[in-house]
C-alpha cells in the first residue's frame, strides 16, 4: 500500500483549524450553548467563609423558604461515595460533613428554576462552625507540622554530599516560584439529563471524560455503563479541566437524578477561581557545586509545593517537577526531593507543563547563579552544561538523553537573534542610561513527553466509512482549541487520501470511546493521532485484500491516490469503490487502538524511561525596565521550537507564541494573592493580571525547526507542541533579571522571586543598589 500526498488538507500541510470560523462568528457550540429540555433546573454552589474549621451544622431553612428553590444538596444526598478524589485517596469529598479545609470549599448546592435564584438562595445558608488555625503556604506548613498530602519523590546519582562539601565552588539559595490560574475563557460548567433505570447523560466541559464519567458513577453509586459523557468543545482548559471538572459533572448527576429533571451548574467567575485548584506555588531550595570554568558537579534541591487540602493531581505534578528539574542540563551528582505539602487552600492541579515548568525555572536560577559567581554571559554557562555524549548524556531519574539537537538548536537562534551583538549593545546602553535599563536572555528548553502513569500512554479511535464514500471520525481525545481535531482528521485524510472536507469530525463521547486518558501531557495527537491511524489501516486492509481479490491483481498494485483508488490498469473514484465495497460486503468500520511503547516507571527505585522522547526549543527576549518604578517591557523574542515533522505548521505556530505568552505571564504580571485570612483575593479578570495583547513582544518571531525530525516512530515524525514552548517564556523573567543586576554592574544575582512584578522588579533594583 504506497501513499501519496496530493490532496487537501494532508497531513504536514497548514490546515486552518476545522472550528476557527464558528469560534469568531460565534457559532461554535458550547455545554451552555446546548437547548434546555423543558423543566431544566440550575445548581449553584454554597461555600465556606471560613479556611480551616469543625463544622458543627448548616441550617438551610432560609434557603428552602426562597420561592423557586427546589432543594439543596449535601454529603448526605450522596447515593453513592461521597469522594471525587482523581487517584482514589478518599480526601476530596464532593461535600463535607464534619471538617472545612479551605476558604470556598463547596459545601452544598442548590437547586432552584433559574441560576440567579440558586445563587442567591446559597448566600442565606447560616453555617455553624469552629475556627481551627491554619497554614497557606507550604512553609507554614511545614512550620505547623502539616504533613505531606502524597508520598515524595526522591531523584538520586552519585554521592552529592561529599561532591559538595569539597567542592571549589559552591552555592546555596532560596527561590519562591508562584502559582497561576487557568483563566480559560469558558469556565466550569457541567448539564445533566436524567435517563431511565441508572442512566444519565451529562454534558461538560472537560479534558478527561473517562474520569467524569467514572467519578459521576462513583457518587452515585452506578456501574460506568450507566453514565455517558460528552464534550464537543471547550472554550479552553490548560489542566484546569483534567479533574476539577469532577465536582460539577457530579454535582449536576446527583441533582438530575434525584429530581429527575435536567440540571445544569455554572458557576460565575469568582467561584470557579476560589473553588478550583491552580499552578502550584513552589519554594525551591538549591545548593549547587561548581568549578572555575562554570561547569556544574553537584546539585541538590528541594522542592516544596502548596498542594492544597487534598492530593487531586500533586502527586504526579510534583513529580515530573524534579523530573525537569534538570532542563537541558548534565548533573554529574544529583539528589532532588519534592515535599507535597498539605495547605488550607484549594487543592492545586494540572496546568501546562504539569509541574514541569517549576522544575525548569530552578535550573535556569542555577545556570544564572553560575553566570553571575563567575562573571560570564549566561549563554555560555548553559552551553557549558548542555547535555552532550556518553558520560554525560544521563538523567537524574537515569534515562539516556539520546536525541539531543539543543547544540544545533541553540547555535542557530543565537546567530539568527543576533545575541552576541545585541547583548554588547545592552550593555554599552545601561552603562549610559540612568533610569532605563535593558536585559537579554537565550534560555532552552528539554521537555520530556509521556505520561508518567504508564497506563494513560494509550488511546483509542473509532472511524467509519459510510457506503457514499463520506468518513466518520471520533476518537479519545478533547478539542479544547489546540487544534487535535483538524491534526487528527489530517491523517485520516492522508491516510485515505481524501480531502480533509470529506471526514466529520464527532464529540468526544464515553459512548464510542472506552477508557480514554486525559487530553494533557502533551499527548493528544501523539496518541490520538496513532490510535485513528490505526484504525484506518485495518480499514485499507481489507480493502486492499477485496480490490486484490475482485480485480485479480497484486495487493501491492492497490493505491489510494487523491480521491481515487488505482487498482493496477483501473481507476475508481473513491466514492464508486466504497460503493463496490459496501456491496461486497466488506467491512468499513474499525476502533484503533495505540498504546506508547518503550516507556516505563519505577517510581520506588526512582528510575526508568517515563518519556517516550524529549522536545526541544529556545527563545531569545530582550527587555526594557524603568528603575524608578520597576515597570517593563518586552522588547522583542525570538523563538525556534522543535516539533519534528510538524503536522500543521501554522496550528504549531500558534501554539508556540499562545505557550509562550502563557508563561510570560505566569513569570511576570500573574500573581496569585491569600490573605491572612485565607481568602483568595485575586479572584477575577479585576484583581488578577493575564497579559493583555499590548504585553506581547514588540518584534515576536517565531520560526519552527523545520530540519527536525522525531526519531521515535511518532504519528508521522512529529513532536508534541502543546507544552514544551510554555517555557520559553522563561527568556524574559532571565532578560528582567539581567536588567536588575545591571544597576550592580552585574555582579550579584537579582534572585528574583516569581512572578517579577513590576513591585519586585523596583524592590530588587533598591536591593541591589543598597549593596544588598
Amino acid at each position: 500500500m504506497k501513499d501519496t500526498v496530493l490532496i487537501a488538507g494532508a497531513a504536514h500541510t497548514d490546515r486552518i483549524h476545522d472550528s476557527a470560523t464558528k469560534h469568531v462568528t460565534g457559532r461554535a457550540d458550547y455545554t451552555d450553548d446546548i437547548a434546555m429540555p423543558e423543566g431544566t433546573l440550575h445548581a449553584y454552589l454554597g461555600v465556606s467563609e471560613v479556611a480551616h474549621a469543625t463544622l458543627r451544622g448548616i441550617d438551610y431553612t432560609d434557603v428552602l423558604a426562597t420561592p423557586g428553590v427546589i432543594g439543596v444538596l449535601t454529603a448526605g444526598d450522596v447515593p453513592g461515595v461521597n469522594d471525587i478524589s482523581p487517584t482514589g485517596r478518599n480526601d476530596e469529598p464532593v461535600f463535607p460533613t464534619d471538617l472545612i479545609q479551605f476558604h470556598g470549599q463547596p459545601l452544598f448546592a442548590v437547586v432552584a428554576e433559574t441560576r440567579d435564584i440558586a445563587r442567591r438562595a446559597a448566600q442565606k445558608a447560616k453555617i455553624d462552625c469552629e475556627a481551627l488555625p491554619h497554614a497557606l503556604d507550604p512553609i507554614a506548613a511545614q512550620a505547623a507540622g502539616y504533613g505531606h498530602v502524597t508520598a515524595p519523590l526522591r531523584l538520586e546519582r552519585g554521592y552529592v554530599g561529599p561532591a559538595l562539601e569539597t567542592a571549589p565552588n559552591r552555592i546555596q539559595g532560596r527561590m519562591t516560584v508562584g502559582g497561576q490560574d487557568h483563566m480559560y475563557l469558558e469556565g466550569q460548567i457541567a448539564f445533566a439529563i436524567p435517563g431511565e433505570d441508572d442512566d444519565v447523560v451529562v454534558h461538560c466541559s472537560t479534558q478527561h471524560p473517562s474520569e467524569a464519567q467514572h467519578m459521576v458513577a462513583h457518587v452515585l453509586g452506578v456501574p460506568s455503563n450507566a453514565v455517558v459523557v460528552n464534550v464537543r468543545r471547550m472554550g479552553g482548559g490548560f489542566g484546569g479541566k483534567e479533574s476539577q471538572m469532577n465536582l460539577f459533572a457530579a454535582v449536576a448527576a446527583m441533582a438530575a437524578k434525584k429530581w429527575n429533571r435536567a440540571v445544569k451548574i455554572r458557576p460565575d467567575r469568582d467561584q470557579d477561581m476560589t473553588a478550583t485548584g491552580k499552578r502550584h506555588d513552589f519554594v525551591i531550595d538549591y545548593d549547587v557545586a561548581f568549578d572555575a570554568a562554570g561547569r556544574i558537579q553537584a546539585v541538590d534541591g528541594s522542592f516544596a509545593a502548596r498542594c492544597g487540602y487534598s492530593a487531586d493531581l500533586s502527586g504526579p505534578v510534583t513529580d515530573r517537577a524534579l523530573f525537569h528539574a534538570d532542563n537541558a542540563y548534565f548533573y554529574p551528582k544529583v539528589r532532588l526531593i519534592s515535599h507535597p505539602m498539605k495547605t488550607n487552600t484549594v487543592s492545586n492541579t494540572a496546568f501546562r507543563g504539569f509541574g514541569g515548568p517549576q522544575g525548569v525555572i530552578a535550573a535556569e536560577r542555577i545556570i544564572e547563579e553560575i553566570a553571575y559567581a563567575t562573571g560570564q554571559d549566561p549563554l555560555d554557562v548553559r552551553k557549558t552544561n548542555f547535555y552532550g555524549g556518553p558520560g554525560r548524556n544521563l538523567t537524574p531519574y537515569h534515562q539516556e538523553v539520546k536525541d539531543n539537537i539543543l547544540d544545533r538548536l541553540v547555535t542557530e537562534l543565537e546567530e539568527t537573534a543576533a545575541y552576541r551583538q545585541r547583548r554588547a549593545d545592552i550593555i554599552a546602553f545601561n552603562a549610559g542610561s540612568p533610569v532605563l535599563r535593558k536585559g537579554i536572555a537565550l534560555t532552552p528548553v528539554k521537555f520530556g513527553i509521556s505520561f508518567t502513569a504508564t497506563w494513560y500512554n494509550q488511546a483509542g479511535a473509532l472511524v467509519h466509512v459510510y457506503n457514499d464514500g463520506s468518513i466518520h471520525l471520533n476518537h479519545g481525545g478533547t478539542e479544547m482549541g489546540q487544534g487535535l481535531n483538524t491534526k487528527v482528521a489530517q491523517v485520516v485524510a492522508e491516510a485515505f487520501q481524501v480531502d480533509f472536507d470529506r471526514i466529520k469530525i464527532t464529540k468526544t463521547t464515553t459512548e464510542k470511546v472506552p477508557n480514554t486518558s486525559a487530553t494533557a501531557a502533551s499527548s493528544g495527537t501523539d496518541l490520538n493521532g496513532m490510535a485513528a491511524l490505526n484504525a484506518v489501516e485495518q480499514i485499507k486492509a481489507r480493502l486492499v485484500a477485496f480490490a486484490a481479490e475482485t480485480w485479480n491483481v497484486d495487493p501491492a498494485e492497490v493505491v489510494f491516490h487523491a480521491n481515487e483508488v488505482h487498482i493496477g490498469a483501473e481507476t475508481l473514484g473513491f466514492d464508486a469503490f466504497i460503493r463496490q465495497a459496501y456491496l461486497a460486503r466488506v467491512q468499513l468500520s474499525a476502533a484503533g487502538f495505540y498504546k506508547t511503547p518503550k516507556i516505563h516507571w519505577d517510581r520506588d527505585k526512582g528510575q526508568g524511561r517515563p518519556f517516550y522522547y524529549y522536545a526541544y526549543g529556545a527563545a531569545c527576549s530582550e527587555v526594557t525596565i524603568d528603575t524608578l518604578t520597576g515597570e517593563y517591557r518586552v522588547d522583542r523574542t525570538d523563538i525556534l521550537h522543535d516539533v519534528g515533522r510538524s503536522l500543521n505548521p501554522v496550528l504549531d505556530k500558534g501554539q508556540v507564541e499562545g505557550a509562550f505568552i502563557q508563561g510570560m505571564g505566569w513569570l511576570t504580571t500573574e500573581e496569585l494573592w491569600w490573605d491572612e485570612a485565607g481568602r483568595l483575593r485575586t479572584h477575577a479578570p479585576s484583581t488578577y493580571k493575564i497579559p493583555l495583547a499590548s504585553d506581547r513582544p514588540r518584534a515576536f518571531n517565531v520560526r519552527l525547526a523545520d530540519w527536525s525530525e522525531n526519531r521515535e516512530l511518532t504519528i508521522k515524525r512529529s513532536k508534541a507542541v502543546g507544552e514544551p514552548p510554555f517555557m520559553l517564556g522563561i527568556s524574559v523573567f532571565e532578560a528582567l533579571s539581567m536588567a536588575v543586576a545591571s544597576v550592580a554592574d552585574y555582579r550579584t544575582c537579582p534572585r528574583l522571586d516569581a512572578p517579577a512584578t513590576p513591585e519586585r522588579v523596583l524592590m530588587a533594583v533598591a536591593r541591589l543598589r543598597a549593596g544588598g
